[in-house]
């Protein structure tokens, strides 16, 4: 596997953002727009914490190290809730983990508290209004710019560094993300073009409902990133502003337009889907055009974020590249 570290992303950035240009001094006060109205951040933080899923990676990408961040409930191999490359940059800055916290329950609004933080960001989030208003008694708050969990990892970039004072190191990280991207994608032309389903909560013991995601979900955006695109027949079956939908497998021949079928578990879950009559007759499965993205490090890296991207990119885009050739 492949595991390209955020320093050499860095590296990338100084070739594109001088010095010059970062030592330019931010100004504060600064104003964000969000969903939930505007918010004012006074100074530049020195103590950031972040709430949900994996806000703590901008700064930890810029080489800030939150004050506390939620623990990791998914894909998180040996239990310590960090994921592996959380970990790999938190070394990298020879720092310590810092506080966890546990969401499991929603947001521990007192554990935040505690770590007395200047601000806090949650732009990929699923913030309620109560969530806002409860964590803005604590801090300036910087929530998500349009809808829950819509926002796009260069979003989270961008609006959470603009957040910290380093808006022009922002800029260069989500460059250096981009070229990477690029290059990884360049190996693989059979990509180009080709549409997936990324289907979710499959049941081996009860395929009668299809549940997916759509182009709004972060998962599926992240396939325009490698040059791919999201099926006509996804568009056609939910509403414009879904971010998923489901539909009965007994219209599975909606779905004949999908190359590519990405879920979530294990190789042993092909043998459900193959020997189902109904399922067995999309195409991409009668293809055998599949990606188990198993439960661990690769499944949740599949939501892309800052730091998950360099560190999984080549072993995702590998598995779609094979999916893809099964497709032709």
């Amino acid at each position: 596997m492949i595991r390209n570290t955020i320093s050499s992303l860095f590296f990338c950035a100084l070739l594109v953002f001088p010095l010059t240009a970062w030592a330019q001094k931010p100004a504060f006060p600064l104003t964000i727009e969000h969903a939930f109205g505007v918010t004012t951040i006074n100074d530049k933080p020195e103590r950031v914490a972040t709430v949900a899923w994996s806000n703590h990676e901008v700064p930890l990408a810029l080489g800030v190290v939150p004050v506390g961040f939620a623990a990791a409930s998914f894909g998180d191999d040996n239990g310590d809730g960090v994921l592996p490359w959380v970990s790999a940059r938190l070394r990298e800055l020879n720092a310590a983990v810092p506080v966890l916290f546990d969401e499991g329950d929603g947001i521990d609004f007192e554990a935040v508290a505690a770590t007395r933080p200047d601000v806090i960001l949650a732009t990929y989030s699923g913030l309620s209004q109560a969530d806002y208003d409860t964590l803005s008694l604590i801090a300036p708050v910087v929530a998500y710019p349009d809808a829950p969990w819509s926002t796009d990892w260069r979003e989270m970039i961008l609006i959470s560094s603009i957040a910290l004072g380093m808006e022009a190191e922002g800029k260069a990280l989500a460059h250096s993300i981009d070229v990477q991207i690029a290059e990884a994608v360049a190996g693989y032309p059979e990509l180009e073009g080709k549409s997936a389903m990324f289907i979710t909560h499959l049941d081996p013991t009860d395929l009668s409902i299809m549940r997916f995601y759509t182009a709004n979900d972060t998962r599926v955006s992240f396939f325009a990133d490698l040059g791919m695109r999201s099926p006509q027949s996804i568009r056609q079956v939910t509403g414009e502003g879904a971010y998923s939908g489901e539909v009965s497998v007994e219209r599975i021949d909606l779905f004949n337009d999908v190359d590519i079928f990405v879920t979530y578990g294990e190789e042993q879950l092909l043998d459900p889907l193959e020997s189902n009559p109904l399922m067995a007759r999309m195409r991409a499965i009668e293809n055998g055009s599949v990606v188990m993205l198993g439960q661990g490090p690769l499944a949740t890296a599949a939501n892309p974020t800052p730091l998950s991207i360099p560190w999984v990119l080549e072993d995702y885009v590998g598995a779609l590249a094979e999916a893809a050739r099964k497709s032709q």
